[in-house]
């Protein structure tokens, strides 16, 4: 007899969740017993070892594979690239901090099943029987803006937008993979907003629960990552979104610029060349080390070997373009005769394009 076909896919994006591995596969055992499935971990080369944990339970359960990523990091890519990579006719997310509620994916699985029409199936914190756990009223606060911001990109009038647990058609989710930003944490809002025609789902109740292995990875990051793929849904196709996050980190780099020269010209009497060469410093390592926590988050620069690197070379990308933007304003100054406004701006752009195209290719395209 031939074995029953592959029926779902978990996708489990992971960092730093070793001690989650064996205790989510159990639960998902339990929930899915009668049901052949597999478990896709994609492990964003976590340095406490998750993606070895997981490779060790593979070799006695078959349903378990890994993805480890190497030099690649973000939630939303790890999910397209799971789900991309399997087999199965449908494919759930699920967070790897066994906060979702796993019970209810034999529930979504049946909704796709019964329905050809649904696209997808969405377990919900807020719908009627939903619950946010021990939430405080800080998070809930914020959780609700991030679901009213989010609603002037989406299409439909979804529940729980901020979701990251979801069952898709995965023919539905290769036919969207093409224009999906992968930006940020927030995967489900991605792909809602890439379809051209709007999706038709379902939300399913389930109480969201408490954290007891590993740690919170909600930060200030994270919240930024969401401001980021909203701009990308909004305005991406006009200024592509890393180079709007590159020019707003150099504006607030000139603005650190004036203010350490003034420091050091005006209050220590530097001479005005030390004071110049100082200031100009301490910009450019501000505007690297904030680009590479934020711009090119998913090409982070880590290790002291790799930031060092990278640093030098972002300075040697910036000092060509600054003599760019010098040696282009002057000449068009010159060509119109006074218009130093408009060729100071000229001169700014050509040197802003300069060092996003150069310092994305030889500072954080070499690793």
């Amino acid at each position: 007899m031939s074995p029953a076909p592959l029926a779902l896919a978990i996708v489990i994006p992971t960092f730093n969740e070793k001690g989650n591995v064996a205790a989510l596969v159990a639960r998902l055992d339990a929930a899915l017993a009668g049901l052949v499935w597999e478990a896709v971990f994609v492990d964003d080369d976590s340095p406490d070892g998750t993606a070895d944990v997981a490779r060790a339970l593979a070799r006695t359960d078959t349903r378990v594979r890994v993805i480890q990523r190497i030099g690649r990091r973000g939630l939303s890519s790890a999910c397209i690239e799971g789900m991309c990579a399997t087999a199965a006719p449908m494919v759930a997310v699920i967070d790897g901090d066994l906060q979702h509620d796993e019970t209810i994916l034999p529930a979504m699985l049946m909704a796709l099943t019964d329905d050809p029409s649904l696209d997808l199936v969405i377990g919900s914190r807020f719908v009627a029987g939903g619950g946010t756990g021990d939430w405080d009223r800080d998070r809930v606060a914020k959780s609700a803006l991030a679901t009213k911001l989010s609603r002037r990109v989406l299409k439909a009038d979804l529940t729980d937008p901020m979701s990251g647990f979801f069952m898709i058609r995965t023919e539905t989710l290769r036919r969207l993979a093409p224009d999906l930003s992968a930006i940020g944490f927030k995967i489900l809002l991605d792909i809602m907003t890439a379809s051209a025609a709007p999706l038709r789902f379902r939300e399913l109740p389930y109480t969201f629960r408490v954290r007891t292995e590993g740690e919170s990875k909600l930060d200030h990051v994270v919240a930024i990552e969401f401001l980021i793929a909203l701009y990308d849904r909004m305005f991406g196709r006009f200024v592509p979104v890393r180079f709007a996050m590159f020019s707003a980190i150099g504006v607030l780099g000139v603005g650190l610029h004036m203010a350490v020269l003034a420091l050091c010209f005006v209050v220590l009497g530097m001479s005005y060349i030390a004071g110049l060469i100082v200031a100009t410093l301490v910009a450019m390592t501000f505007n690297f080390y904030l680009n590479n926590a934020l711009t090119y988050r998913d090409r982070r620069l880590t290790g002291w070997r790799a930031l060092l690197d990278g640093w030098v070379s972002f300075c040697l990308v910036c000092s060509v373009g600054a003599i760019a933007n010098v040696g282009i304003a002057a000449f068009l100054h010159g060509a119109r005769d006074g218009a130093w406004a408009t060729s100071a701006l000229v001169g700014v752009l050509v040197g802003a394009v300069w060092n996003y195209a150069l310092s994305s290719r030889f500072t954080w395209g070499r690793y």
